[in-house]
């Protein structure tokens, strides 16, 4: 194998290309010639292509972002696990980075999703029992309130618990931390207008 692709340089820069995949940009000019940034919430993420184009696009789009989050830490962990002594570390970097491209996508001057499903899919690599009990509380409030807001941010809220409940070590604690901050500031204007009572439940558009 080429030393360059075990290099935490390689997989910093393959996790973030993997994340700014732009599956919701790419399914709006796709099925309706739009820019899906220009409709709804702005966010090329899975709720507002549910939204704007349809259910189906919506479920694909939501499993290509879920996967890209496996794969990136998956490849890091194939590329770099006990190559060093911090190479769980470069793993969830690697991670990090798929969050990263989701969030601020090079190929769409930086505008991206809010890295929900990319982080399911990140975390699922990591330590799917802590992922699948995440997506099982989303499920829950979805079920619950039918606001994917809310059901997100709870979510999040739980992650660095569960993770530490499931004796995640440190590097998997970290980025367990770091994506709940990433999630809850992507939801900044989701969480006013839920605590304005005007965030709208699945089945109506976004103003």
């Amino acid at each position: 194998m080429n030393p360059l692709l075990q290099t935490p340089l390689f997989c910093l820069l393959a996790g973030y290309l993997l994340g700014s995949i732009p599956s919701g940009y790419l399914a709006g000019r796709w099925l309706k010639g739009v820019d899906i940034r220009s409709l709804g919430s702005g966010s090329t993420g899975a709720t507002n292509v549910l939204r704007q184009i349809g259910k189906a696009p919506a479920l694909v789009v939501f499993l290509v972002d879920v996967l890209k989050g496996t794969a990136a830490v998956r490849l890091a962990m194939a590329l770099l696990l006990g190559s060093t002594p911090q190479s769980e570390w470069w793993v969830v970097a690697a991670g990090l980075a798929a969050l990263a491209g989701h969030i601020w996508p090079v190929w769409l001057g930086w505008r991206g999703g809010k890295a929900v499903a990319t982080g399911l899919g990140m975390l699922l690599g990591l330590a799917w029992p802590v992922g699948l009990a995440c997506f099982g509380i989303f499920m829950a409030v979805i079920a619950l309130f039918r606001i994917v807001s809310l059901s997100s941010v709870i979510a999040a809220l739980c992650l660095p618990v569960l993770m530490w409940g499931g004796g995640g070590g440190a590097a998997d604690l970290s980025i367990a931390i770091v994506a709940m901050l990433l999630v809850l500031f992507r939801h900044r204007s989701n969480i006013q207008r839920l605590l304005a009572g005007t965030e709208p439940r699945i089945g109506q558009k976004a103003s």
